[in-house]
């Protein structure tokens, strides 16, 4: 290390929790992370090997450190989270989120309103939220003005102007929307009755308000208004129903948060449950693109802090998929059967789906992204050394052992290019030799392009197990391939995938992008395999027929099928169909051998 002051400033680190910051020879912040020891944890970067070559490129940038001790993990956490936010270092990851959400605000005033906002303000009001769904909130603002008359207008309702007869009651009134606060026709005491549980129901606790309201219904059943304990049923049915949909979990289940990650190359997608009651009453996910080796844990941690400040919670409890450090505060469980599996299942779920609607998205506004990520996951999956831009598959084709063929089909960024597909006649080879068929033929496509000087697969797919990987591979030795281009075999019975000199196959995940992409690779070289040897056995079979007419050469067939486009049809035509085609001799050749069969 070069560097004398960052020598110096990492012999002096202490033991402790606490917050580091890396900066350039500019004294720009690089990198804040946290750490439960800052001298392990900072050392380790100038100690290790590191495998991703982001990280490395970070190491050598950096110019000076700074530190800050802090009392606990928790402390560290927090504070990495708000100087990730303030200096927006390059290499740290962020939850990139523009949107304003909405609250439901409970207005800090005499007969509070009950509203939607975008805009918090430190008036004493109540928030609620932040709803990522409009479309939720407003349902559940809705239901609340169902089940409880609620003024609308902005008049200030002090009693001492209610008491001076300032305001008249609206049409909102009178459409039974209010009870008329406004004219001292509706007591506060009732009114704040209504928003306690108002405030109930948003918290997602319904069991206070259907209590009230089923004595009432019963109250005025038992004094014979029933048309009042009618409209009161439905209160009860309307509340019944949001709770049913609301409720996924055991309704112990209460004031917890929920998270799980799903992760491939590029980016990690969080997903976020608040349970209240059993009830989920917010959701969110967040999408977060890697900057350097971050792990599922490192990001999940990352997530949480920040989810958790954004939506304002105050759990003390969170369930996830795996154990996180969140320090002393927070109850950390990782459940592994019954209801609590159940969500952190579901969560998990959500994630799934939100990442899969990304990548359809991607594929449409920004197919290059989508594209790479397909070719980081490939590389991965099937431990290649360089992304399979170029993807070549071989098949054979030689039913009832006649007419050997094979084809080449070629990939380029995980797509066909058909313009590139190449028919093979097996010329070497006699009989039906599958494995001398695919040496042949992949030693004629590489000698090729090595002859012609094109450009080379980074893979080269072959459609069959350990034999026919082994027989393409004689071909890639004596062609001296074996070190620039990888090759693996692909098993029909169970999708195995076979590498040089390995008698252990690989499965892939059967849902996988990768393994998709190689059963596409192979079901088209055999589609195109299948074709070329149909078209020339028929082609085959129509020769035979045309030429063994005695008199009648290939350049006469060739004429007759350009005219009438079938063997059939020249069987059937007149002799002066016949003699203006192919002139008078041999159109009575030919008229005689169909006519006299």
């Amino acid at each position: 290390m070069a560097n004398n002051t960052l020598e110096l400033q990492l012999k002096t680190l202490p033991h402790e929790p606490g917050v580091y910051q890396y900066f350039d020879k500019e004294g720009t912040i690089l990198y804040v992370g946290k750490a439960k020891d800052l001298k392990k944890r900072v050392s380790s970067y100038f100690t290790k090997n590191h495998e991703y070559g982001k990280t490395r490129v970070l190491v050598k940038k950096i110019a000076s450190i700074k530190h800050i001790v802090v009392n606990t993990e928790t402390d560290a956490l927090l504070l990495e989270n708000n100087l990730i936010k303030k200096y927006q270092p390059r290499y740290n990851v962020m939850l990139k989120d523009d949107k304003s959400y909405p609250w439901i605000c409970i207005k800090n005033e005499p007969f509070p309103r009950v509203f939607l906002t975008r805009n918090i303000s430190k008036d004493g009001s109540e928030y609620y939220g932040p709803y990522t769904s409009v479309r939720t909130a407003k349902a559940l603002l809705s239901l609340i003005k169902e089940l409880y008359p609620l003024r609308t207008c902005v008049y200030d309702l002090s009693s001492d102007k209610i008491e001076i007869k300032n305001y008249k009651v609206c049409l909102e009134y009178h459409i039974k929307n209010c009870k008329g606060a406004c004219e001292g026709l509706q007591k506060e005491e009732e009114y704040l009755n209504d928003i306690k549980s108002i405030r109930n129901i948003i918290k997602g606790n319904f069991k206070e308000s259907l209590q009230t309201f089923e004595e009432l219904m019963h109250h005025f059943a038992a004094n014979m208004e029933f048309e009042e304990a009618q409209k009161i049923k439905e209160k009860i049915d309307l509340l019944a129903n949001y709770q049913a949909k609301s409720t996924v979990v055991n309704p112990s289940i209460t004031n917890v948060d929920v998270f799980s990650i799903i992760s491939d190359e590029s980016y990690a997608y969080i997903n976020f449950f608040k349970v209240i009651n059993g009830a989920i009453i917010q959701s969110h996910t967040a999408e977060i693109k890697k900057k350097l080796d971050e792990t599922d844990k490192d990001l999940l941690e990352i997530a949480i802090i920040e989810i958790r400040q954004r939506f304002n919670s105050q759990s003390k409890e969170i369930y996830v998929p795996f154990k996180v450090d969140l320090g002393e505060d927070i109850k950390v469980t990782v459940p592994k059967i019954g209801d609590k599996k159940h969500i952190v299942d579901l969560s998990l779920r959500n994630a799934k789906y939100y990442r899969q609607e990304r990548f359809k998205q991607m594929k449409i506004v920004d197919p290059d992204r989508h594209v790479n990520r397909i070719m980081e996951q490939m590389k991965k999956d099937l431990r290649l050394q360089a992304e399979p831009r170029h993807i070549e598959c071989f098949d054979n084709s030689n039913i009832q052992g006649t007419n050997p063929v094979a084809a080449c089909v070629v990939f380029k960024d995980g797509k066909p290019s058909k313009k590139d597909y190449r028919k093979f006649t097996i010329k070497t080879v006699v009989g039906p030799n599958d494995f001398s068929s695919m040496e042949e033929v992949v030693h004629r496509r590489y000698k090729r392009l090595l002859d012609e000087g094109q450009d080379l697969p980074q893979l080269i797919v072959i459609d069959g197990g350990k034999g026919q990987l082994s027989s393409a591979l004689k071909s890639i030795d004596v062609l001296g391939l074996r070190n620039k281009i990888a090759i693996i075999g692909i098993a029909k019975r169970l999708e195995e995938i076979y590498y040089p000199n390995d008698s252990i196959p690989l499965y892939l995940d059967k849902k996988s992008e990768s393994l998709k992409i190689i059963q596409q690779l192979r079901n088209e070289a055999h589609r195109f395999a299948i074709t070329f040897h149909r078209s020339k056995r028929s082609k085959t079979a129509i020769e035979t027929e045309l030429e063994q007419i005695s008199g009648i050469g290939e350049q006469t067939v060739v004429t007759l099928l350009k005219h009438f486009k079938s063997v059939k049809r020249v069987s059937k035509a007149s002799k002066e169909e016949l003699e203006n085609v192919i002139g008078n001799a041999r159109a009575g050749i030919i008229y005689d051998y169909y006519n006299t069969k």
